[in-house]
């Protein structure tokens, strides 16, 4: 991993020495523009439409609309007089539970690991987070811009995720159209009820695939090696207008992905009986058998970013 950040973590008198590293990374495949006719990269240029001509990178500052088509200039100096003293710390500022804050709040995830001198300062307070399941709310400074943060224990590793500030959050209440006096019956919210009972299950990150980005990458390779792509007919689904059909329906076909899910587990529980019995018969099988090795596929993990961190 890259460390993208070194500092220190400020718990009361104590400092931990760490480094940042990301936790995610952005999948998303990315395409340029191309010219039709030749097939080369486009080229963008800043051009200024009062002068009509191309405008140099020394040429260029930054300014704030107040009003339209009216500027406040900003130069390097009001910038400079703007910023953060930069103390490569993270300062812990309160400890807080975790259910208090609603992942509305988080924008990006570090790992966090300590330097050469940290590592029983940092065991300290990983354990103290465990033991007390809280987490700390912290200040950093990322790139001469302070930021809101938490520090979280994940797994055996210390996380830092920016959060957002609270006027960086929106007002729910400013969405439209949602209903506040609609009712429902009593057998609709049963039936819905048992839907959600009928898929629950134990949370496994694994088994969710980003199927858009897996087709794109199957489409691209295709047409590098000159096949003929043709596009998959999707077979078109029934118009259910009835809320409470839907619900029946879907109760309906739950029931058969339970049902699909725990005939495969019989099967694989019958066939490591069967296998059980095959050793016991045959004990020169098992003598045969015990260099076998199982590979295990990698799990895939997907998330988008959207802050880059220098060092």
């Amino acid at each position: 991993m890259h460390t993208v950040w070194k500092g220190s973590i400020s718990f009361g008198l104590v400092n931990i020495p760490v480094k940042m590293f990301t936790a995610t990374e952005d999948k998303d495949i990315r395409f340029k523009y191309i010219h039709k006719e030749c097939h080369s990269p486009v080229k963008y240029k800043k051009v200024c439409p009062v002068c009509n001509k191309e405008v140099q990178p020394e040429d260029i500052v930054r300014g704030f609309e107040y009003e339209p088509g009216k500027y406040v200039i900003m130069s390097g100096e009001d910038f400079e007089s703007l910023q953060v003293k930069s103390e490569k710390t993270v300062e812990i500022v309160d400890f807080v539970k975790l259910e208090e804050v609603d992942p509305v709040y988080f924008d990006k995830t570090y790992f966090l690991a300590p330097q050469e001198t940290g590592g029983k300062a940092y065991t300290l307070l990983r354990e103290a987070l465990g033991q007390k399941e809280k987490i700390a709310v912290a200040k950093i400074t990322i790139r001469d811009r302070e930021s809101l943060a938490v520090i979280r224990v994940y797994k055996n590793v210390l996380v830092l995720e920016t959060i957002f500030y609270p006027d960086e959050v929106k007002d729910s209440a400013q969405v439209p159209g949602i209903p506040e006096n609609a009712k429902t019956t009593q057998a609709e919210l049963d039936m819905a009820t048992q839907l959600i009972e009928n898929l629950t299950t134990a949370f496994d990150p694994s088994k969710y695939l980003d199927t858009y980005r897996e087709k794109l990458v199957e489409l691209i390779n295709a047409k590098v090696e000159g096949k003929q792509v043709v596009a998959r007919k999707e077979v078109e689904k029934e118009n259910v207008v009835s809320l409470m059909e839907a619900l029946k329906q879907s109760i309906q076909m739950s029931k058969g992905t339970n049902k699909n899910e725990k005939d495969k587990d019989t099967d694989k529980t019958d066939k490591s009986a069967k296998n059980v019995k095959n050793h016991k018969k045959d004990p020169v099988s098992e003598v045969e058998n015990s260099d076998s090795t199982t590979e295990e596929k990698p799990k895939k993990r997907t998330r988008k970013a959207r802050e880059k961190v220098e060092s």
